[in-house]
């Protein structure tokens, strides 16, 4: 039975805001991306790689400062960056082929993906409560979708097979990043996972636009309207980088997954009040859910949690304390 004593707890309440303003930063890089569509620019590599590169100059400046040695192995930080690279181009470019409605639904696949990888790697044991929460929030999103149908919003797509498989494939590639983070930054540092991340997800970058994009930024006609939501994308993922692992710190993967279903609609409440938009009624009763879940998922025991600001614990420690990895990101 979760009791309000669970829900005054410090780190559940930072894990609920901190969620919620992460998906806020999804929000707005969705916006962003969609004007720089409207403009003609389909450059999706290349909107990440100035993400790469702050990351890159901000946590590498601090790693150079210490001299210190790392703590993981190099090499993970090069598959992490080449996974995580990977699956924010191909989501992206599932776009292209299939419709909206079937990206947000099958974008949610990454969430069963999570909870499985760190049930396999993490040794997370999920109680019914939490799954509830899951469940929860799952239904909430359906619910985004039968209104998007309701609506009559849904468009085929050019080939939604592909479309789809490319969604699923993204979505798996976010969770194997996700929990690689989760691991990284419980057992090496978040500030040398940054650094890594942004040096190999740069490097990367620069190469698969060097293929696949080269003639696109060459068409690019430079404008302060084009320019400005290539750094408002970047500075956005900047903030939505750095502040991940300290979600996954305080609350796990399972929790930054969920928390970012909320992004959905909170571009519908942009729509509304800044775009006067009308939407159907079911987005307010999927918001409700999606929050409801949360809760449910996020009142857990509270002597499980960790200190958001403690992260040089005992790594056997944290991997036994089921609320360290599962109290509670792509």
């Amino acid at each position: 039975m979760i009791t309000f004593e669970q829900f005054r707890n410090k780190n559940t309440l930072i894990g609920l805001g901190l969620g919620q303003f992460l998906s806020l930063l999804i929000t707005s890089t969705g916006f962003t991306s969609s004007e720089l569509a409207k403009k003609g620019i389909n450059a999706p590599t290349s909107q990440s790689f100035l993400n790469y590169v702050f990351l890159a100059i901000v946590y590498g400046s601090i790693v150079l400062y210490r001299r210190e040695a790392l703590k993981a192995k190099w090499y993970y930080y090069i598959l992490l960056g080449l996974v995580d690279v990977e699956a924010n181009f191909l989501v992206v470019k599932a776009y292209q082929y299939t419709s909206l409605t079937s990206v947000m639904l099958l974008d949610c696949w990454s969430i069963p993906c999570v909870m499985l990888f760190t049930w396999i790697f993490l040794k997370t044991k999920y109680r019914l409560l939490k799954i509830t929460g899951v469940l929860v929030c799952l239904a909430g999103l359906v619910l985004v979708v039968f209104s998007d149908v309701h609506a009559g919003d849904r468009a085929g797509g050019s080939n939604p097979r592909i479309g789809d498989l490319l969604v699923i494939a993204g979505a798996t590639l976010y969770a194997v990043s996700n929990v690689s983070e989760e691991f990284l930054v419980k057992n090496a540092d978040r500030v040398e996972l940054m650094a890594m991340l942004g040096v190999f997800g740069g490097i990367i970058s620069a190469i698969q636009i060097s293929i696949l994009e080269r003639n696109e930024l060459k068409s690019i006609h430079w404008s302060a309207g084009a320019a400005l939501p290539f750094v408002g994308f970047s500075v956005a993922m900047f903030l939505f980088y750095s502040l991940v692992p300290v979600l996954l710190k305080i609350n796990g993967s399972t929790m930054l997954n969920l928390s970012l279903l909320t992004s959905d609609m909170w571009a519908v409440l942009i729509r509304i009040f800044a775009y006067h938009e009308k939407v159907d009624w079911m987005y307010y009763v999927a918001f409700g859910a999606v929050v409801v879940g949360l809760i449910i998922y996020s009142g857990g025991d509270t002597n499980e949690n960790e200190d958001p600001l403690h992260f040089a614990e005992d790594a056997n420690q944290r991997q036994h304390d089921e609320e360290a990895t599962t109290s509670g990101k792509s």
